[in-house]
């Protein structure tokens, strides 16, 4: 069976990014994936160097010239970091503005099917407002250059999925934006895009908001105005939900199997969970997009960047998720 094809911009260079990249080219993932890299080869080659790793760093041209075996980082070079220039663990306008180059590309590679999924390195939104890149962060800038509306994040670690009904808002916002229309919306979208994933059945829970779902009231009205006739609704027309779950158990009886997967209403109600169950494998998948795209979920780690010391598990396990969902993108 063809192996999926995985491109993977290597992330802000002054960042773990290129680390993790080259760490990750010496696991087993060659076995089940083939992995492209997007970056600069230089910049790649003095990580390598810095690392004593027996990686070989093939250029290529186009996809078609890999040589996908363990130990060989296949790569699309993108000359545009300055080297006399570049410092490590440092904000910098050029690195973020790089950064945006390889994901640009592999965008544009998966969107004409030359790969098969998009696995993204770490990137820093400060470097990239230095750099003249005006996205927050990688959803956004998946978002415009796939042209898709809203599309969702959904965490995996092990067996937990979580999707998230709002992101990079402030907590008041967000709070908000905890509607019954938008939850009835989500959750339709958040199952379409399991089901691409090749993911069906099972009952999807909708956490609670305030402490113990609000006690029907007694403390915060968003469950008995919103979740509760969203849930309603949704089981009226046929969706396996359930709901609202307090949020200090949901994600608890979601790894013991009672839901196959979890709609956190806020950001940090989701991260926490995950991060503190797995921190290094819980991985970020955005659907609702025409391609598949995974990515670790952490950041560049300026603090410990270049330095050996920083562990690839996530990078690897972002390369895992998306070789194992990217045929039934294939086959879509």
């Amino acid at each position: 069976m063809k192996k999926p094809l995985i491109a993977i911009p290597m992330g802000d260079p002054a960042g773990i990014g290129p680390e993790i990249v080259v760490m990750s080219m010496a696991d087993e993932i060659a076995d089940n994936t083939a992995c492209l890299v997007i970056g600069s080869q230089r910049i790649l080659r003095k990580a390598a160097s810095s690392l004593n790793s027996p990686v070989e760093i093939n250029v290529v041209s186009c996809p078609k010239e890999g040589d996908y075996r363990v130990n060989v980082l296949n790569i699309l070079d993108i000359d545009n970091v300055d080297m006399a220039a570049f410092k490590a663990g440092e904000i910098s306008g050029m690195c973020g503005k790089a950064a945006f180059d390889y994901i640009e590309k592999s965008i544009d590679l998966a969107v004409s099917k030359k790969v098969d999924a998009v696995a993204t390195g770490p990137i820093n939104k400060e470097s990239l407002k230095a750099g003249g890149v005006n996205f927050i962060g990688h959803t956004e800038i998946f978002a415009e250059l796939t042209k898709t509306h809203d599309p969702l994040t959904m965490f995996q670690v092990h067996n937990l999925r979580v999707f998230f009904l709002s992101r990079h808002v402030s907590l008041r916002k967000a709070c908000d934006m905890v509607t019954k229309d938008r939850i009835i919306d989500y959750v339709i979208r958040c199952k379409k895009a399991l089901e691409k994933l090749g993911v069906s059945g099972g009952t999807m829970a909708i956490a609670g908001l305030n402490p113990h779902s609000g006690e029907h009231g007694l403390f915060g009205d968003e469950e008995v105005n919103h979740v509760e006739p969203a849930v309603n609704e949704l089981l009226n027309k046929g969706y396996d939900v359930a709901g609202p779950v307090p949020g200090d158990s949901v994600f608890h009886l979601a790894l013991q199997g009672r839901f196959s997967s979890v709609l956190s209403l806020y950001h940090d109600q989701g991260h926490i969970a995950t991060k503190t169950y797995d921190f290094e494998r819980t991985i970020s998948v955005t659907g609702g997009m025409p391609i598949l795209r995974t990515s670790v979920d952490h950041g560049t780690a300026l603090d410990i960047a270049w330095k050996g010391i920083a562990s690839p598990v996530s990078m690897i396990e972002a390369i895992k998720v998306a070789g194992e969902y990217a045929p039934f993108f294939i086959n879509d």
